[in-house]
């Protein structure tokens, strides 16, 4: 009798293809096209590991079918809905019963080990609404503003969206991402799948008392090795105009969230468009600040990269804030007559400043950009701890297991 397989798939209708699970995955089992991302049933050993990170629980659905008869990638690359599940006779469920053990659900790893940073949200973060809206039941949003935030004439063409929800309920947390669709079909005559962005307004909106959020928007026109490409989302969004309408799926994320108590400490480190959830962030506290309240007490330390100062989003904005409120240190790579400097390149020279930040229990850690700035960055805290007299690899199961090391990057 062939074995019985509780095969692992992902709902190509609820997935925004964020990467986030292939990224994750200790083994190397998912994968993905330009359409889908897939499952492969030989080399997914069931670890659980990308379960918890998924930021809309698309990665988390099961069928039990018989092992010579699994999805195939293949199969599940074409898939626009997972298929319906089959019961099994009882026979070949007895069968799965006795040999699960040795190839699936008793392995239960810890995801916080299986990834570098954390998949829980720090302790006191405020309780994160999440999934309201899908493809099947998007909420509409109008455009209220748009704005540019990059200066005219350089290749990074970043916007500044601001969508209203009128009067529908769209709750968001600092750190939280939406999925916009863009009208239209693709090569194949399907409709577009959302595209994930980071949330750059605080809890309370994009402005106090309305009922809205912003973005921050990259205009893409090559792919990662240069090629000329049109990003079919991020041209929309940027392109949008005042009172455009807008198909809005989400909110997202459950872990990437800062601290709700008083005394904690944040180091954000970001390069491009990853300053969208650090602009929340900061935004959240300059406002608590405003009205005295504590919340708004502790450390708020910034690293932030681009290739020049007029491709840096929000520059002007930020260079507005009070010394005493945010310690804000800019790596710019392509400036003329200088150095190329990047975000691990400045931390080195504030280690002493973030030791502190790692010796306190109050300080959380966010990452947001590029997936080059990862390794980088993890290395310059390893060195910082370990010159500083911390045990590295105890420091760091501990950020993790605490919710207190974000990383967040494409």
């Amino acid at each position: 009798m062939t074995e019985v397989l509780k095969q692992h798939l992902i709902d190509p209708e609820i997935c925004i293809r964020c990467n986030t699970c292939e990224d994750i995955c200790p083994v190397g089992a998912v994968m993905h096209d330009s359409r889908n991302y897939v499952v492969d049933a030989e080399k997914c050993n069931h670890c659980m590991a990308c379960i918890s990170p998924c930021p809309t629980g698309s990665i988390d659905n099961w069928r039990t079918v018989l092992r010579d008869a699994a999805f195939s990638t293949a199969d599940q690359l074409t898939w626009d809905e997972l298929p319906l599940a089959v019961e099994l006779d009882e026979a070949s469920v007895t069968m799965a019963v006795a040999r699960t053990s040795s190839d699936g659900d008793s392995i239960q790893a810890n995801g916080a080990d299986a990834g570098l940073g954390s998949i829980v949200a720090p302790p006191s973060a405020a309780t994160p609404v999440v999934n309201l809206y899908g493809a099947k039941n998007t909420m509409i949003a109008t455009v209220s503003g748009n704005y540019r935030v990059t200066a005219l004439g350089t290749d990074s063409d970043t916007h500044h969206i601001v969508l209203d929800f009128g009067s529908g309920n769209f709750p968001v947390l600092e750190g939280q991402s939406l999925g916009i669709i863009a009208p239209g079909v693709d090569v194949n005559g399907r409709a577009h799948h959302a595209r994930q962005y980071s949330i750059a307004n605080p809890r309370d909106g994009e402005r106090p008392g309305y009922n809205n959020v912003s973005l921050t928007v990259k205009r893409v026109t090559v792919d990662y090795v240069g090629n000329p490409v049109l990003g079919i989302a991020s041209n929309y969004v940027c392109d949008l105009k005042k009172g455009d309408a807008v198909q809005v799926v989400g909110p997202f994320g459950a872990s990437f969230l800062m601290p709700n108590h008083a005394g904690s400490h944040l180091l954000m480190i970001c390069t491009g468009t990853g300053s969208a959830p650090m602009r929340a962030m900061t935004e959240r506290r300059r406002r608590l600040r405003a009205t005295g309240d504590t919340l708004a007490d502790g450390r708020l330390m910034l690293f932030f990269g681009a290739r020049s100062q007029k491709e840096l989003p929000y520059f002007g904005p930020l260079m507005n804030l009070p010394k005493d409120f945010i310690d804000i240190n800019f790596a710019f790579s392509r400036t003329p007559n200088e150095p190329k400097r990047y975000v691990q390149d400045l931390m080195r020279e504030r280690a002493a400043d973030i030791a502190t930040l790692l010796k306190d229990v109050n300080s959380y850690i966010y990452v947001c950009g590029l997936k080059g700035m990862e390794a980088g960055v993890l290395e310059v805290l390893r060195d910082t701890a370990i010159a500083h007299g911390m045990d590295w690899q105890a420091l760091h199961a501990e950020l993790k297991r605490d919710g207190r090391l974000h990383l967040e990057t494409y």
